[in-house]
């Protein structure tokens, strides 16, 4: 009689052995309790679930197992709530109003301490309209108010553009360079080619240059700038 026993065990030891994502998530968020959430990853030019779970009591949980590194977003419905990157090991993530986290891993770590910065820039620049009403009210000439706020808007611009180009040049060699790469150019209404994206570019490496999202972004911004000023391609 056949032992099947012995290839019966070597089988689960591979499984066991094969590498998983684990995300533990809390949310103190209550509109998201009951609704679905989702993993999405940057497959054939265009993000797709790769996994999903509800959010139960606060609570929510994705497992799965892990091919390679990669950044993803963690949406609801159409609606991006925050990156991450899915790696292996214990991850946790915790939502509420004030601020998002992904904690348990150095990438992760790396990841949200550079959005960190990032949001106290975005805030800082979101409170020159109230500083200018203030300084209104404080009987400051128009001149001077213009002067202060535009010195302030600009130094915080060259701030952001900064962090942002050095962040991204000095991950190239992980899933982070090409990850924040992409939440970039999303927010701009057309793949197009600013300063800091050539920037970018010259300090690219091949393997950066090769990235999926990457390579297809440059290709259309470089054939929007040649339509931009009227070349053929």
């Amino acid at each position: 009689m056949k032992n099947w026993f012995a290839p019966l065990a070597a089988l689960l030891l591979l499984v066991s052995c094969a590498e998983q994502y684990n995300i533990e998530g809390k949310s103190s968020i209550v509109i998201l309790d009951g609704k679905t959430l989702h993993l999405k990853a940057f497959r054939n030019g265009d993000l797709v679930s790769i996994d999903s779970c509800e959010v139960v009591h606060g609570r929510f949980k994705f497992t799965g197992p892990l091919d390679s590194v990669e950044m993803v977003n963690l949406f609801m419905g159409d609606e991006s709530l925050m990156p991450l990157v899915l790696e292996k090991g214990d991850l946790k993530i915790n939502i509420d109003i004030a601020r998002q986290t992904v904690t348990g891993s150095e990438l992760n770590d790396s990841l949200y301490k550079f959005i960190l910065r990032k949001n106290r820039i975005d805030g800082e620049l979101a409170e020159l309209p109230r500083r200018e009403s203030r300084m209104i009210m404080d009987g400051m000439s128009h001149r001077e108010i213009v002067a202060l706020l535009s010195a302030k808007a600009d130094s915080l611009a060259r701030e952001d553009d900064r962090l942002v180009t050095h962040f991204v040049i000095d991950n190239m060699g992980n899933v982070l360079g090409a990850g924040v790469f992409m939440i970039v150019t999303s927010a701009f209404p057309y793949p197009v080619i600013t300063p800091q994206i050539e920037q970018i570019m010259l300090e690219a490496s091949p393997e950066f240059k090769e990235h999926p999202y990457v390579k297809e972004y440059m290709s259309l911004a470089e054939e929007n700038m040649r339509r931009m000023n009227g070349e053929e391609k």
